[in-house]
This record gives structure tokens, C-alpha cells and sequence, in this order.
């Protein structure tokens, strides 16, 4: 399916059709919004306020980069 992405405000938006939503979404539901870092792939989930995460895909991303790059010395840290 190809939406079009409009103006709202100083935001930008893209409508979700009735059919697609079914009875999964609602007005006024809380969703979460992730970006893939690498294929740039966008996902939406429906969550509860209490259970909206902050950690982001790009901080994951990142995380496991910074990982990989100080490896050696992250593990010496841990020894003391």
C-alpha cells in the first residue's frame, strides 16, 4: 500500500486506512514508532503508555558498535 505523506501542524503524518488498522487500532491508542538504522524500514507497534520503551532501534544500533569497537577495554574495566 502507498500513502502519501501530509502536513499536520509542524509534524508530518501518514494515514493509517480503516482497513489496515481492522480492530488492532484506535483513536487515541499509544504506538511506538521505530526505524531500522540499516534498511531504513519504518515499524509501527500499538503499547500502553506504561510499557512504551525509550531504548530505540538507533540505540541499539549504536550500542553494539560501541561494543565491538571497545571490547578490550570494556572487559578490562570489568576485571576491576
Amino acid at each position: 500500500m502507498i500513502q502519501k505523506v501530509v502536513q499536520i501542524g509542524n509534524s508530518i503524518g501518514v494515514v493509517i486506512p480503516q482497513s489496515l488498522a481492522s480492530n488492532t487500532l484506535k483513536i487515541g491508542d499509544i504506538v511506538h514508532v521505530d526505524k531500522d538504522p540499516v534498511s531504513g524500514t519504518y515499524f509501527i507497534n500499538k503499547t500502553d503508555k506504561g510499557n512504551a520503551s525509550s531504548i530505540t532501534p538507533e540505540f541499539l544500533f549504536w550500542l553494539k558498535k560501541f561494543n565491538k569497537k571497545y571490547k578490550i577495554a570494556l572487559a578490562e574495566l570489568a576485571k576491576k
